[in-house]
This record gives structure tokens, C-alpha cells and sequence, in this order.
């Protein structure tokens, strides 16, 4: 890796995609990385909590989708206490220092419950889906622009969902004042919407999580550690759509989650 005075080239970039026991979108994560040029190490968490592993040399991290610890007491909560309490401040100093973070489904409910988001001593949660149900299916998303993530992002994004637990909780009983809140720090990337590009509103399956206010994706205050439920690594190529053929007409190609790993490099490249 290039030292911190030199100039950074997109092949000295490293992201750090940090895996758990049940994690299981890590190699669709490290090729979303590794075909825009970058360099991607999949690493396990104990490597890294035992010291053998430093944040420090790398440009970013993302944490992957997946059921990590089986999801056992609830989604992602024994990877997110396993980082607060055995990597905080090695996470606080690679944050503070404007390094990219990103946070996938699980990696996402991790990221909430180490409370590395959404910051401003906001506490969030994740719960079952209104649906009562693992919602599968692809759905669209409105981008906001908020951060580093989505600076090249389309508008209307459609993008895969997989989860159980993916319904974001607003504090009880000033979910309308922590929303406002969200809204004005300009922290909300993404919410659910029709293939209208009309936001959801609640509507399942538009939205179909139930999560308050369609919220898909929310960033820190500073923009450098996004959480998203849906799964850009799933919509990386053109190919994977289920319907490729009738609106995109050529395998070639990527799709729109690209783009957020796009934006992630770019950004790094630009930063050192």
C-alpha cells in the first residue's frame, strides 16, 4: 500500500470485508471490489480482535451481508457488541480519520447495534419485518445523495433485498423529531419507493420492511459510515436482474450497485 504522502493509485487501494461465523455475502462483495481494480482481503473477525490483523492498513472496510452468529438473539447483535466492545476505538480512530466504512444488511444491523450509526447520540434498531416474514425479492430505492456512497448513484436505484429484520425503529415516542433530525443532517441515502419513483410511504411491498419513514439507508454526520439494508454486491452486473433482458437488452454491462462501490473507491482514491 502507498504511504499516506504519496499518490494513491486505485490498484493500492485496500478494503478491509471483514466475515464472522454465518456471514455469506463476503466473496460477491470482494469481486464487486476486486473488478473495479482495488485490492479486497476477507478476513475474520477473531483475526483482527487477536491482533493479527490492523485497521490501520486499510483504506476502507464493509461489512458483508449474511446471518452472522445465526442471527441468534437478534440480527446482528453479537457481531455489532463484538465490535464495540473488543475493536471501538481502533473503528472510532479509522472513522474520525474520514475512512469509508460500509455496512451491508447484517453488516448494517452490526453497524447499528455497535452503535457506529447513525451517531448525534441517536440510538436505533432494526426489527422483524411487518411482514412477519424474510422478505426476498427486488425492489426500488430513491437516492438522496447524502455522503460519500452515493455521489454517482441514478436517482431511482433497483436493488435486492434479503432479510428478516430489516425494519428500521425510530425511539419510541419521538420517531417524528429523530426523523426531522435524520432528514436535516442529511443523513437518509436511501428509501423504499414504487418503480414510479414515488416514494412508498409505507406501502408494502414497496416498502418491505415497514421501515419508518421508507428509510433504506442512513450515513453517520460525517458521511464516511453508511448502513444499507438492500444489496448493491446483488445488482453489481446487468446480468443478475431478473429482467435484464427486457430493460437492459445485453448482458454486458453493471447495474446499479455498482456505483455505490464506485463512489466508496473514488472516494479514497480522492481523499489520499
Amino acid at each position: 500500500m502507498a504511504d499516506r504522502g504519496e499518490t494513491l493509485r486505485l490498484e493500492d487501494v485496500k478494503v478491509l470485508i471483514i466475515r464472522a461465523p454465518g456471514t455469506n455475502c463476503d466473496a460477491e462483495t470482494k469481486d464487486a471490489v476486486f473488478d473495479l481494480g482495488a485490492r479486497a482481503d476477507v478476513v475474520h473477525l477473531n483475526r483482527i480482535i487477536k491482533g493479527h490483523i490492523s485497521l490501520e492498513d486499510y483504506n476502507g472496510i464493509i461489512l458483508p451481508g449474511g446471518f452472522s452468529f445465526g442471527d441468534m438473539v437478534r440480527s446482528g447483535v453479537i457481531l455489532g457488541k463484538l465490535l464495540r466492545y473488543n475493536l471501538k476505538t481502533d473503528f472510532e480512530e479509522f472513522i474520525a480519520e474520514s475512512n469509508p466504512v460500509l455496512g451491508i444488511c447484517n453488516g448494517f444491523q452490526a453497524l447499528i447495534e455497535a452503535e457506529f450509526l447513525p451517531g448525534s447520540d441517536i440510538t436505533l434498531a432494526l426489527g422483524k419485518n411487518i411482514s412477519a416474514r424474510f422478505e426476498d425479492r427486488w425492489c426500488h430505492i430513491k437516492s438522496y445523495r447524502g455522503g460519500l456512497f452515493t455521489r454517482s448513484v441514478g436517482e431511482l436505484v433497483k436493488i435486492p433485498v434479503a432479510n428478516g429484520e430489516g425494519r428500521l425503529i425510530l425511539p419510541e415516542g419521538k420517531e417524528e423529531k429523530t426523523y426531522e433530525e435524520l432528514e436535516e443532517n442529511r443523513q437518509i441515502t436511501f428509501k423504499y419507493a414504487s418503480g414510479e419513483g414515488k416514494l412508498a410511504l409505507g406501502s408494502y411491498p414497496e416498502n418491505p420492511s415497514g421501515s419508518y419513514g421508507d428509510i433504506a439507508g442512513l450515513t453517520n454526520n460525517a458521511g464516511n459510515v453508511m448502513g444499507m439494508m438492500p444489496h448493491p454486491e446483488r445488482a453489481f452486473y446487468r446480468y443478475m436482474y431478473p429482467d435484464w433482458t427486457r430493460d437492459y437488452g445485453k448482458p454486458e454491462g453493471y447495474g446499479d450497485g455498482y456505483y455505490i462501490f464506485k463512489d466508496m473507491l473514488d472516494y479514497i482514491v480522492r481523499k489520499l
